[in-house]
């Protein structure tokens, strides 16, 4: 009976169907071939996934990084970055990798971090000398780090549907996060010492310091209340994300003064609209999931697994090279939902922490957001640097590298990912 459930799967994919319905589609197929249970058991399923107060951060994350890319929020980062890092060699291409893992504190999301750090630093690292394909594929590399540093819509998502707690992801996501970060900029510096980048030469004056850091200091709190909220206990992590949306008002409107009605309401429809297609995926990928079940396919991919007497080491690498894989040729949240029950019941009983796996299984997932063809922050970097998908595809494969063995060290190196949450007591 498996077959009804993966060939419409198969061909709604091939078809350009969006997920969330060939996820939809195939399951409704299998239940009719099926012909047990009434069809409103999917109604009922997609309903039930979805009915979590957890769930509701997803929204508010979205809206708080709307409303402070809309606050100018974007390019404050930008100079504090070009500040710090500026003179490095590279100049504004580690300026764009250091702006990352800051926005990543704002938005939790790859895309967002792809569209408002590239809308900035592209135009302007193809006025210094740096090429466009070079800038586009800087930006979209850098931007997987965006969904790993708390906080991040996927681990939320995540969080919900394995059972795991979303504070403990957030705090195990933190220095991944940053060794991602320092990785890219390895490279980065390596290729502009190649090619003889340009960086900034001049020094800066106290004056201008004391300038640019008071204006980014706004957007520097906000990832510290959200996260030490949550470390704290002081809230919840939807707590958290409706407490971000506030902070995102009041800087917008009364500190910065750069928000007006309009935006708001821009903003509202846009995370509306963006919070509709990850429930979607969310609700659809459930009911295609409970579908597996149904066939018992999870429980005999973990027996078929098992009796090759795989040993830990062997088996994180089989994983990482199919996650790899799979993040190259489907979207992220679905991945880690249909994945996720899967994969997690046989790393635990390979004696591996679910939160270390949880971990591995989503980097390597959020790596597809910036690898072709189907990396959704390559559609997104290519028409702001105006080229085409094959040369951004040839600039971002040393990033690439990169990102797999900084891969690799948060795979073999368990305390990478849970020094902060021992630490914090998760």
């Amino acid at each position: 009976m498996a077959w009804w459930l993966f060939i419409p799967f198969i061909i709604t994919m091939i078809l350009g169907v969006p997920i969330a319905f060939s996820l939809a589609t195939s399951s409704l197929v299998f239940l009719l071939a099926w012909g047990v249970m009434p069809i409103e058991v999917i109604a009922q399923r997609f309903f039930s996934s979805i009915d979590s107060f957890v769930l509701l951060a997803i929204p508010f994350f979205i809206l708080a990084g709307e409303l402070m890319n809309r606050t100018g929020i974007t390019k404050s980062l930008v100079e504090f970055a070009n500040l710090i890092i500026g003179r490095v060699r590279g100049g504004l291409a580690q300026v764009n990798i250091l702006a990352s893992i800051l926005f990543a504190g704002l938005t939790g999301a790859g895309v967002a971090d792809t569209s408002a750090l590239g809308s900035i630093l592209i135009p302007a690292m193809e006025e210094q000398g740096f090429e466009p394909e070079y800038s586009a594929a800087v930006t979209a590399a850098s931007s997987v780090i965006g969904p790993i540093i708390p906080p991040s819509i996927i681990m939320v998502v995540f969080g919900s549907i394995m059972g795991l707690s979303v504070g403990s992801l957030f705090a195990a996501g933190i220095i991944p996060g940053i060794v991602i970060g320092l990785a890219l900029m390895v490279m980065a510096y390596i290729i502009s010492k190649k090619k003889d980048h340009p960086y900034r030469e001049g020094k800066v004056s106290s004056k201008e310091f004391w300038v640019v850091t008071k204006k980014a200091i706004y957007s520097l709190i906000m990832p510290i209340i959200i996260v030490g909220g949550i470390f704290s206990g002081l809230f919840t992590p939807t707590e958290a994300a409706a407490i971000a949306v506030a902070y995102a008002l009041v800087i917008g409107f009364l500190v910065f003064k750069s928000l007006s009605l309009e935006d708001l309401q821009k903003s509202l429809i846009k995370s509306g609209i963006t919070t509709s297609v990850i429930i979607m995926i969310i609700g659809a990928a459930n009911v295609f999931g409970w579908a597996l079940s149904i066939e018992r396919i999870p429980q005999f991919l973990a027996s078929f697994l098992l009796s090759l007497d795989l040993t830990k080491v062997t088996f994180l690498l089989l994983v990482n090279a199919f996650l790899l894989f799979m993040g190259m040729i489907m979207e992220t949240g679905a991945n880690a939902i249909l994945l996720g029950p899967i994969l997690m019941p046989i790393a635990i009983q390979l004696g591996i922490d679910p939160l270390h796996f949880a971990l591995i299984m989503l980097v390597n997932l959020n790596i597809g957001l910036a690898t072709p063809p189907l990396g959704v922050c390559l559609f997104v970097a290519c028409p702001i640097a105006d080229i085409s998908m094959g040369q951004i595809t040839r600039s971002i494969l040393p990033f690439m590298i990169m990102e797999i063995i900084a891969l690799l060290i948060i795979t073999f190196m368990p305390e990478v990912v849970l020094f902060v949450p021992r630490l914090l007591g998760y």
